[in-house]
């Protein structure tokens, strides 16, 4: 196609020829994309269905005797009468109880991280201070253990301190800081110019009145960032939980889904109410997510992580 110079001297734009190169690109991305929304539309089609018909239709791809029981169970909306007659055990979840400590749990871990891994941060990116790049190494270094391993020391501090089966019990391992927190935070602060720093300390401001009036404020957006990521793999924590929280006073919603699970009716499992359960425990971090996930992409990008 043959560009035409219009009256106004500007070339209209050609269009792209389409290719076998591009045919096979899209067409495996299409692929990818129905791969990774699959999961999540038989988590739908399953609570949606019948718990009782499930086992009658296995296979089948729209939800069997739709129906909104599994929901209805999930959010102990349905006696125990009629979770029976539909399928269920008849245990009730104590979905909002569930909710309220999965919250609290992930906000505190989240606010107090951030402040932490923020001051941390400044230190290491701003403060001169004899012998910092080699304890910022030895401090990235703990990105190289694996989380397992501290699970047993973080059990016994927690049981000496007489934490088990509480709310501060299952944040505190994780409340403060963080080495992958404390490196993100500290990229940022590498790239702020030096000027706007020293210009503070010329009117007389102190580090700690740079930090929270001039530093910190500059970062919300990489802040806001590491909160949504911190938030998100908080929410979604299960084994540290499930090792400290014995009762309804400190389970999170990842323990009580395999809680509810257990309560295995005399037909197998409740699919449905379970489906249904995890349904709604997933439905605000993936809000949360698709709303932040063009800014979190561009502020990884700004930061130089790769």
């Amino acid at each position: 196609m043959t560009a035409v110079t219009t009256t106004t001297g500007i070339r209209p734009a050609r269009r792209r020829r389409l290719s076998p190169g591009r045919v096979l690109a899209w067409t495996a991305m299409g692929a990818i994309v129905l791969v990774t929304l699959l999961p999540f539309y038989w988590i739908l089609r399953t609570a949606l269905s019948s718990n009782a018909a499930l086992a009658a239709n296995p296979g089948d791809p729209l939800p069997v005797d739709p129906t909104l029981g599994g929901f209805e169970r999930a959010l102990g909306l349905q006696s125990t009468e009629e979770a029976i007659a539909q399928g269920g055990s008849g245990g009730g979840l104590r979905f909002w109880r569930y909710l309220i400590n999965s919250v609290i749990v992930s906000t505190l871990i989240t606010v107090c991280q951030i402040l932490f891994s923020a001051m941390a941060a400044y230190a290491f990116a701003r403060l001169r201070w004899r012998g910092r790049d080699h304890v910022f190494a030895l401090f990235l270094a703990g990105l190289m253990v694996p989380t397992v391993f501290t699970l047993l020391p973080n059990f016994v501090l927690i049981k000496e301190l007489g934490l088990v089966d509480s709310l501060l019990g299952v944040a505190l391992p994780t409340m403060f800081m963080t080495p992958f927190a404390v490196f993100f935070l500290r990229q940022f602060f590498m790239n702020v110019p030096r000027e706007v720093e020293e210009a503070a300390l010329l009117d007389g401001a102190g580090k700690i009145r740079v930090f929270f009036r001039v530093m910190l404020p500059m970062a919300s957006t990489p802040v806001l960032t590491l909160g949504v990521l911190t938030y998100i793999t908080s929410w979604n924590d299960y084994f540290w939980p499930l090792m400290v929280s014995y009762s309804d006073s400190s389970r999170v919603l990842t323990v009580a889904l395999a809680v509810f699970r257990a309560q295995t009716p005399q037909s197998g499992y409740d699919w449905s109410g379970l489906m249904a359960a995890t349904l709604i425990a997933a439905l605000p971090m993936l809000v949360l997510f698709g709303f932040f996930a063009r800014r979190i992409v561009s502020t990884i990008s700004f930061t130089g992580i790769k």
